[in-house]
């Protein structure tokens, strides 16, 4: 199973940069990049902190991917 997001979309809309967004998560910048492009999967831990910074259920930031 892969997952798709909106956390480009949610990031802009909130008006941050990636690097703003990578220390409201207490990551780097490169892993906001990497979850973005669809690189790379965040831990359980990291999709909660993300739907807590941007007051979303994790569902509505991380969906399934139809393949």
């Amino acid at each position: 199973m892969s997952l798709t997001n909106d956390v480009r979309t949610l990031r802009k809309a909130a008006g941050w940069t990636q690097a703003e967004l990578a220390e409201r998560c207490d990551v780097s910048r490169q892993t906001i990049i990497a979850i973005e492009r669809g690189k790379y999967e965040p831990s359980l831990s990291l999709a909660f902190v993300l739907a807590r910074i941007f007051d979303k259920p994790i569902e509505h930031i991380f969906t399934e991917a139809e393949e």
